[in-house]
């Protein structure tokens, strides 16, 4: 399949594959069978109802789903309606709804959104940001849709695809126009890299979010492209049982997964040997981890926790990518174990040069661009920089976004003669990356620059604290002559709030054995009170404005009486759009 295929293209060519498709476990692991032939016929009848509600070519419709069948008849129905989709992500703290409302109706404005598409549950949690967005078409479910065949529509590769939002870790996500050949672009790269002459079947296995672009573009696409078959598995499933990914992996031999470095802490820490009963990870060959800062501790005790299970070191796979690059910039080498680099602490924050050093702090490699990426790291005034020296990360490739849908200024900040600002920093060592941090995130302590990175995975190892659940940030106090470095950490579940100053004793004790840097405050707080983004980073800034303002409050247990409202409201907003349509 050449580059300048559609995705409706590539779903023709699954269809008339056998045994291909997507296997979707319900939270009692129970398996639907989904081949990509049924989600064809499905997707073609979905296309014909959004046609006779006046959908066109190019417009964007909005999907708000969990992991289920409907996702994928939406998904598919936009696009071979010659639509665009939009995946928007569910709402799973009904604490945070009013957050959430207002989150969900500025990304349906931003998108422009004719429609909404949703599942029922989720239907009835909508009505109040579907009535401030005000989409032309409202929000209905699949079954509400029009009985009618679908008219052929012409889409070619440059038109748009997909708009997914950036994750928003420093400032509100933006919507991310990519077109068809961006996309099929990144999924042909990817799927290059487990190669079919080793003489396996791959196949796939994921828990990741599909409103977010390693769910969606790394792991559905690639089984769509190549084709093959994908196991899902709903993420809040994971989260509450993190040996399920890991059971679902040995149980249909999947070769390829890819998670969050918190993902694999997360199973080093709370999977129990009695859970790996009967498992073998010796399949897994491809344990991609991205989307947020790799953490080399993490990975050699995912690595010593699981090597008894036949999970090979060499599987660790280091990635880096963003959302306005489709998903993935660079892979290190799949066939060799991660590897690491030590580096003088003092020159990275004083120098900003890359010397390496016995006793220094130590990096993972990000590995090198893929086919047809190139990288460059420059200064303010974006001259580019000799290796070891570090500087802004920029990214050239096929799969770059065409800009940031309605925002001209926005992505005219970022894309500038066809190199995509990333708002990393970074430096390269022959040829491979390391990442010191978001630009807009570093910490400035007495006129030096730390990484917060390296002050939160110190924190990984604290006794109490939830992994990967940690927020460090600088800033100047009005009766301070200095910034101040405030630490705040989630504490686990099981921790009564007795223990909390325990745990704040021993994240300072950590913080500064690791990096020699002494918080002027640590703050621990219940575990869920960290503002997110939609794909469960933390948001830094964020978190530090409400901790200034003495806002940072856990979610509140869920309301029902308040949930009831809002599906009342939801279906009143229903009824007042029905009598619209019928009156116009």
């Amino acid at each position: 399949m050449t580059e300048s295929a559609t995705l409706p293209e590539l779903l023709d060519r699954a269809a008339s594959i056998p045994d291909t498709g997507l296997r979707l476990l319900d939270r009692h692991l129970q398996a639907e069978w989904l081949p990509w032939s049924e989600i064809r016929d499905r997707a073609q009848r979905i296309a014909g109802g959004l046609q006779e509600l006046g959908v066109c070519r190019g417009e964007r419709v909005a999907l708000i789903y969990p992991t289920c069948a409907g996702f994928f008849e939406a998904l598919f129905g936009v696009l071979v309606a010659g639509a665009v989709p939009a995946p928007l992500y569910p709402p799973v703290r009904l604490g945070r709804l009013d957050e959430y409302t207002d989150r969900t109706a500025a990304m349906l404005r931003a998108v422009d959104a004719r429609l909404v598409l949703a599942d029922g549950r989720v239907r009835r949690l909508l009505g109040e940001a579907v009535e401030a967005a005000a989409p032309d078409l409202g929000c209905l479910e699949l079954s509400a849709l029009p009985t009618r065949a679908s008219r052929p529509v012409r889409v070619t590769d440059l038109d748009l695809a997909l708009v997914q939002f950036s994750s928003g870790t420093t400032v509100d996500p933006k919507p991310v126009a990519l077109s068809h050949r961006a996309v099929v672009a990144q999924t042909v790269r990817l799927n290059s890299f487990w190669p079919d002459g080793d003489g396996r079947v791959h196949s796939g296995a994921s828990w990741l979010p599909l409103y977010h672009d390693m769910g969606l573009i790394g792991c559905v696409f690639p089984a769509l492209e190549r084709p093959a078959v994908l196991t899902l598995i709903p993420p809040e499933l994971f989260v509450a049982r993190p040996a399920v990914w890991l059971q679902t992996i040995s149980r249909y031999r999947a070769t390829v997964s890819p998670a969050p470095n918190f993902a694999y802490g997360l199973c080093a820490e709370k999977i129990r040997d009695e859970e790996m009963d009967g498992v073998d990870l010796s399949s897994w060959s491809v344990a991609l981890n991205g989307a947020e800062p790799v953490a080399p501790k993490v990975l050699r005790k995912f690595q010593r926790r699981f090597s008894q299970w036949g999970f090979r070191p060499q599987a660790l796979t280091p990635v880096y990518g963003l959302s306005e690059a489709s998903l993935a910039v660079t892979f290190s080498d799949i066939h060799h174990p991660f590897s690491t680099r030590l580096f003088d602490r003092d020159d990275l924050a004083d120098g900003h040069r890359a010397v390496e050093s016995a006793d220094g702090l130590e990096m993972v490699s990000l590995g090198r661009p893929l086919e047809g990426f190139k990288l460059r790291v420059v200064d303010r005034d974006r001259r580019d920089l000799p290796e070891g020296r570090v500087g802004k990360v920029l990214v050239r490739g096929p799969s770059l976004m065409d800009g940031y849908l309605g925002m001209e200024q926005a992505t005219g900040a970022v894309l500038r003669d066809g190199w995509l600002d990333t708002g990393d920093l970074g430096f390269l060592v022959d040829g491979e990356l390391f990442l010191t941090g978001r630009e807009k995130d570093v910490l400035i302590l007495r006129g030096r620059n730390h990484s917060p990175v390296e002050v939160e995975h110190a924190l990984d190892a604290v006794d109490g604290v939830r992994t990967g659940c940690s927020a460090a940030f600088s800033f100047m106090a009005e009766d301070r002559e200095t910034e101040s470095l405030v630490v705040l950490v989630e504490a686990r579940g099981e921790v009564a709030g007795a223990g909390y100053p325990e745990i704040a004793s021993a994240s300072a004790r950590a913080v500064r054995a690791a990096t020699g840097l002494q918080p002027d405050h640590v703050e621990v707080v219940p575990p869920g009170t960290l503002p997110r983004t939609s794909s469960g980073k933390i948001r830094r800034r964020e978190a530090m404005q409400r901790w200034r303002g003495g806002a940072l409050r856990p979610p509140q247990p869920v309301n029902l009486w308040r949930v009831g409202v809002a599906m009342v409201r939801s279906s009143l907003a229903a009824s007042r759009s029905r009598r619209r349509r019928e009156h116009s």
